[in-house]
Order: C-alpha cells, then sequence, then structure tokens
C-alpha cells in the first residue's frame, strides 16, 4: 500500500523576536506569585530565596587591616539559583529588586546588583511596598529608587560587628572551654538578663506577711474583701501572726459590720495601639502559646501571601512585620472608621484614636503590623488559613481595629466596712460600656459585682480565713518578658530577637520550663567567661550604644568603618589578654553510679547542648549514651503503673510523659499533679464535680461499647 505525502503548508517566519520583559527580584518564591499576578504580563517575577552572598563561615572574611573591608563568596548551594537569575537579568527589558523594605532588605538588593553586574550609583531599581496588595505593589513600581547606602552600610556594619566577636571569641571559648560554643554581642546581653534574673531569685530571701481574706453577706448575696486598716488608718502590712491574732480578737464574727464608706466612679481603660514587632511577639507569646521563632515564621507567610481563591487569589494579608512604629497611614484609619461604625455602631468609633510612644531610637521606617484590609474579617477567610495563620492574622486584626475604638468604661464602685476600728475594703467593677473589647475581647476587664450599698447599712460576716504569705523575688524571663527588656533596653532590633533567642536556646545556654528561661551550667559559664574578659561584649549599656550608632549609620550621620574601628580597636586589646589569662575551665564530668550495659564500664554524668545525659567513660571507644531519667514523684494517671518522668524533646523543650512508653503514651506540656486527667488536662477546682460527672459518662460510655462489640462478636 503506497501512502500519499500530505503537502506541508508553508509558515510565515516570526519577524519579530520574543518581547522583552521587566525582571523583579524578591525574596521568597510564594511572593514572586503574588506579585507576578498583580504586575500582568509585562513582568516576570523570580525568586532569590534569601541571601545569595555572605562572609565565608570557614575564616573570619573582614580585613581588619584595610577598613574592615568583608570578602564576601557567594553562598553554597545558590550556584544555580545565581545563574538562573544572571540568564534572566541578561534577557531582561529592565531589573527591578524588590526584597523586604529594612536594611536586610536592602543589603540583599545590592547583592544582587553586585552579582548581576548594575550600576548602583545611577539605575533606580530599588522597589519598596509596605504590604502586598494590588494598589501598593502598582504604585511602588511607579517610583523606584537608587540602592540606599546608608542602609545597606548599617547591615554591613551589624554583620561584621557581629563576626568580629563571635569569630573572635568562640574560638577562645572552645579552647578554654567546651567546643562548640559560641559569644554574640545580643546574645551575651540576653543570656546575662537571664543569669542575673536567676541570681536574684537564688539571693532572694523571703519575708513574711499576712493577708486577712473575707466574704461578706448582704441580702443573700456573698461578695469578697480584704483586711484594710485599724482606726480608720490604712495598715500597709501585716508582718506576722501574733498581729493577726490582735486583729482577730477585736472582730466578733456574730455581730453586723457597718457599711462606713461607699465610693462610685467611672473608670476609662483605653485600647493599645496596632502592634509593632515587638509588641507582636509578646502578645502571641503570652496569648497563644508562640514561641518568637513561630510568630515571625507565621507572619511572614501572612505578609507574603496567602491563596484566597476566587477572584482575590493570593494576596498578602498584613503589612510588613518588621517594625518598631505603631503609625496607621490615613486610609487604613478610613477604612477602619467605616467598617466600625458599619459593623459596631457610631458609638465604637474614636474621633482621635490612640497614638502610641515611639520607643527612644525607633526609625518609623513603616506602619504597625495591621491587617491589608480590615474588611477582610479573620472569620471571612479562616477556612483558607491553617490553625497558626488564623490565630495569628486574628490577634492581628483585632489589635488593629481595637486601636481605632472609643474605650472600655467602667462602673467602679469601693466599699469600706468596719467593726470595732478594724476596716476592710471591697472593690467592684462592672463594665458600663464595652468600647474596644467589643472587637478585642482578651483586653475585656473582668467584671466582679458587689450587692447595692448605702452609708448606714449592715453586712454579716459568712467567712474570714487569715492567710500567712512570703514576699516572692520577680520571675523568670518568659520569651514575651525577655523581648521587652531587650526593646527597653534598645538592645537589638525586632528582626533580631528571634534569631537571638534560638541561638541562646540552640547552644544550650538556657532551658525553658514552664515556659521560662532557666541558665544551665554551660550558659553561666560562658558568661562568666565573657563578662571577665570582654565586659563591653556583656555590657547591656554599651550594646545599647552600639544599636544608635549603627541607627546614625543608616540615617547618614555617621561612618560605618568609624562605628566598627572604635569598637574593635579596644576589643582586640581584650582578645590578647584573655589569650594569655583566661584559664582553661574543666567541665568535670560525675561518675552516674551506675555501668554501661554494653561493654560494662562506668557512665558518667556529662553535660550536653541539651542538658545533662549519661554516657559511657570509654568514649570514643563505647558510644553507648542514656537519658538522665527525672520521676516528679506521680503514678501516670492513663495506666496508673508507670512513674511520670520529665522528658525534652529534639529542641530541648521540656515535656512529661509515663515511663512505660511506648506501651503507655500519656504525655503533657505541663507538669501533671495529683488532679491530672488521662487526657494531660487538669480540671479547675470549681470545675471538679462537673470533671467528674464527665469521667463518669465516658466510662459508662466505653462500658456499652465494650458490651455491644461483645454481643455483636457473639452473633
Amino acid at each position: 500500500m503506497v501512502t500519499e505525502k500530505v503537502k506541508k503548508t508553508p509558515t510565515k517566519k516570526r519577524s519579530a523576536t520574543k518581547k522583552q520583559k521587566n525582571l523583579v527580584i524578591v525574596e521568597s518564591p510564594s511572593k514572586a506569585k503574588t506579585i507576578e499576578k498583580y504586575l500582568g504580563t509585562n513582568y516576570k517575577v523570580v525568586a532569590s530565596i534569601g541571601h545569595i552572598r555572605d562572609l565565608p563561615k570557614s575564616q573570619m572574611g573582614v580585613d581588619t587591616e584595610h577598613d574592615y573591608d568583608p570578602k564576601y563568596i557567594n553562598i553554597r548551594g545558590k550556584g544555580d539559583i545565581i545563574k538562573g537569575l544572571k540568564k534572566e537579568a541578561k534577557a531582561a527589558k529592565h531589573v527591578y529588586l524588590a526584597s523586604d523594605p529594612d536594611r536586610e532588605g536592602e543589603s540583599i538588593a545590592w547583592h544582587l546588583a553586585h552579582i548581576l553586574d548594575l550600576d548602583i550609583s545611577s539605575d533606580e531599581n530599588r522597589v519598596v511596598f509596605n504590604e502586598i496588595t494590588k494598589d501598593k505593589v502598582k504604585d511602588a513600581f511607579t517610583r523606584p529608587r537608587k540602592i540606599n547606602m546608608d542602609l545597606v552600610d548599617a547591615q554591613q556594619a551589624r554583620r561584621i560587628l557581629d563576626r568580629l566577636v563571635g569569630y573572635s571569641i568562640s574560638p577562645l571559648l572552645w579552647k578554654k572551654i567546651k567546643k562548640g560554643l559560641s559569644a554574640g554581642r545580643v546574645q551575651s546581653v540576653a543570656l546575662g538578663l537571664i543569669i542575673d534574673r536567676e541570681n536574684e531569685i537564688q539571693a532572694f530571701q523571703p519575708e513574711e506577711y499576712w493577708e486577712i481574706p473575707t466574704e461578706f453577706k448582704k441580702a443573700r448575696k456573698k461578695f469578697k474583701a480584704g483586711f484594710f486598716g485599724l482606726n480608720g488608718k490604712k495598715v500597709a502590712k501585716i508582718p506576722d501572726n501574733a498581729t493577726v491574732q490582735q486583729i482577730m480578737r477585736r472582730i466578733d464574727q456574730n455581730a453586723d459590720f457597718n457599711v462606713d464608706d461607699v465610693v462610685k466612679s467611672e473608670g476609662k481603660n483605653n485600647p493599645s495601639p496596632a502592634f509593632t514587632t515587638s509588641t507582636l511577639q509578646q502578645a502571641a507569646n503570652t496569648q497563644l502559646n508562640f514561641q518568637t521563632r513561630r510568630t515571625m515564621s507565621t507572619a511572614q507567610q501572612l505578609y507574603e501571601g496567602i491563596n484566597l481563591g476566587g477572584k482575590e487569589g493570593t494576596v498578602g494579608l498584613i503589612t510588613y512585620m518588621r517594625t518598631d512604629s505603631t503609625r496607621i497611614s490615613s486610609i487604613a484609619k478610613n477604612d477602619a472608621a467605616h467598617f466600625i461604625h458599619t459593623e459596631y455602631g457610631s458609638e465604637y468609633a474614636a474621633t482621635k484614636p490612640v497614638q502610641g510612644k515611639l520607643p527612644e531610637g525607633a526609625q518609623d521606617a513603616h506602619e504597625a503590623v495591621r491587617p491589608t484590609s480590615v474588611f477582610r474579617t479573620p472569620a471571612s477567610i479562616k477556612d483558607k488559613l491553617t490553625n497558626d495563620q488564623f490565630k495569628l492574622y486574628q490577634l492581628i486584626w483585632s489589635r488593629f481595629v481595637a486601636s481605632q475604638m472609643t474605650p472600655e468604661i467602667i462602673d467602679r464602685v469601693r466599699v469600706t466596712i468596719s467593726q470595732n476600728g478594724v476596716m476592710f475594703r471591697a472593690n467592684g467593677a462592672t463594665t458600663k460600656f464595652a468600647g474596644y473589647t467589643k472587637a478585642y475581647p482578651a483586653a475585656k476587664a473582668k467584671d466582679n459585682v458587689l450587692p447595692e450599698m448605702a452609708v448606714g447599712d449592715t453586712v454579716t460576716l459568712a467567712t474570714i480565713n487569715p492567710e500567712q504569705k512570703f514576699t516572692q523575688p520577680k520571675p523568670r524571663y518568659t520569651e514575651a518578658a525577655l523581648v521587652k527588656a531587650l526593646e527597653e533596653a534598645g538592645v537589638g532590633r525586632p528582626s533580631t530577637y528571634a534569631a537571638t533567642i534560638e541561638t541562646i536556646k540552640a547552644r544550650g545556654y538556657v532551658r525553658l520550663d514552664a515556659k521560662k528561661f532557666i541558665p544551665t551550667e554551660i550558659g553561666k559559664m560562658v558568661q562568666d567567661a565573657v563578662r571577665a574578659y570582654f565586659p563591653d561584649v556583656a555590657d547591656l549599656k554599651f550594646t545599647a550604644k552600639i544599636e544608635g550608632e549603627l541607627d546614625n549609620v543608616e540615617t547618614g550621620t555617621e561612618n560605618w568603618v568609624k562605628v566598627v574601628d572604635e569598637f574593635y580597636q579596644p576589643f582586640q586589646v581584650e582578645l590578647g589578654k584573655a589569650e594569655i589569662e583566661m584559664e582553661k575551665m574543666v567541665v568535670k564530668d560525675k561518675l552516674a553510679g551506675e555501668n554501661c550495659e554494653i561493654c560494662g564500664a562506668p557512665m558518667l554524668e556529662r553535660l550536653g547542648r541539651y542538658g545533662k545525659f549519661f554516657a559511657c567513660s570509654r568514649f570514643p571507644d563505647c558510644r553507648n549514651t542514656k537519658t538522665i531519667v527525672k520521676e516528679i514523684g506521680l503514678l501516670c494517671p492513663k495506666c496508673h503503673q508507670g512513674q511520670i518522668i520529665e522528658r525534652k524533646t529534639k529542641r530541648g523543650r521540656t515535656f512529661y510523659g509515663c515511663s512505660r512508653y511506648p506501651d503507655c503514651d500519656f504525655t503533657s506540656w505541663d507538669k501533671p499533679n495529683e488532679n491530672t486527667l488521662a487526657d494531660g488536662t487538669t480540671p479547675k477546682a470549681g470545675n471538679a464535680d462537673q470533671t467528674a460527672k464527665k469521667t463518669a459518662v465516658a466510662k459508662k460510655s466505653t462500658s456499652r461499647k465494650r458490651s455491644t462489640k461483645k454481643a455483636v462478636a457473639k452473633k
């Protein structure tokens, strides 16, 4: 069979080459997709995936003899990305650098310009925006600018200072104490705060004092009061039991008490301003139990864009999350006012919204952290967000809306009650007008309703129970408290807190117990060495002064080389002295009191990154190790056989579990007690009966299910 050939119709040759596009380089792929959608077909948006150049890891990388000239190299593993960026830039009509709008983002743009051979002195190719929404992104591309070398120099100075400190002190610590240790400007100050607080706690001498809590009854309604004073005068403190007994002897518990004074007043609780980075980290830690790193990671996702589907598609939900400002744009204020009027009523919209006070040294470069659209309520997009994203977005949205609302109005009443010269005082409060708490319930004041009373009325005593108390030291730092302390001291900047906290945890310098920092032995040794030989590095005020000078570099009023040199010259002298004078500190290994089950040699108690552990004394010939089991003296509430023991995650976080694991899988983040249930929860005292009922119902339900299964099996 012969197949007939079909002649192809000749096609016209393309007369024009493929149209060139503008190239936009951002930091993350998710942001790239969002921005490309907004800019349209004439733009191609690609991601550098963070930094592409940095100082080498294997050496100092700073020429201290020639104006601290940094030796930047391409980051290992970024070769293909750099090759791709060069190819795209060569084919592009114009290249725009749209990395994040801060010092680090400016530095990334500068490194990209160097790699792509862009003219830094004349090219206006830097584009910045505080929120990833269509209007803001398109507007930013109408106003490109040159790379701001003051911002670049400020970031470069910080990086070089940190490298000089870290790569000078760390080898010394390895030689004198233990391998794998490090020290840094901000981390040494943060560790110092934690250690100083621990020393205060250990040195604290508690003082005895007493309270006399009482409960009175008026028209069948009980209310609480506390001892206030004697014979018309306030008593600041009851020092001992003898004084309590003198007071108690004056009280006739069967006689009526007189209402001497009733003071009614109206008070206001003003809303807090919208979040800065620091206050967001603090609120997320206390209200959501988010660690700082988790907060910043989730905020980055919300900023870069979430796919909401439909016409909106992918959109950035919050403004830039690294800021020290509480400033709000006029457009955002107007939108919020419209939303509040519509959703809550005109009486809830503030005519002059609260304005936060900028901390000393604040740059005020960006707005506060707020939703990009107030009309995009958390509830309306909940199904598009992960659990973490929803919780954090709800927190940011609620705080912003609340900041534009009127104060909460409280009706307060103060009642003074007495008998035989012994005075008691009761304070009541009820919300008269919810104000901003309508949008931000977490800030709502608790109601304490007192029965209606007037001067001359009498009340009866229901209970009176004197209690011995002791003064308490300041609490250990939580992540939220540490961030607040660093910010108040002017140490570090919003973008550095998460990294600083992660570093001291990763090095094993601190551990978390009940969400509070406790310094480890190795952390104390490192800090003692740094304080003894490098006092400026560990000094809070000196580090804050350096931060101020870096801010001056950013504004162009200070030369970065001068700032670095003024720090390094005396530091170099201290380093030489420490090399000679610092004695070797031996981290002694204790006998564990048991033998290795593999080779029979004695086991030693050693100190590692995540705390103490048992290891064979024949290491490295025998590498057997064991976790130190710390029992808390409580039977497992689930199996009632094993002991509850303290354990550690790979990241060093403490949790509690059954010693019979994996036969029993009971775990709890909170330290269990005798009331802890099998699911790890602990009922509140007032809910004990209800919990018992639920447990009984659950047992009956389980019993019925078993009976049903047996009946089915028999059939």
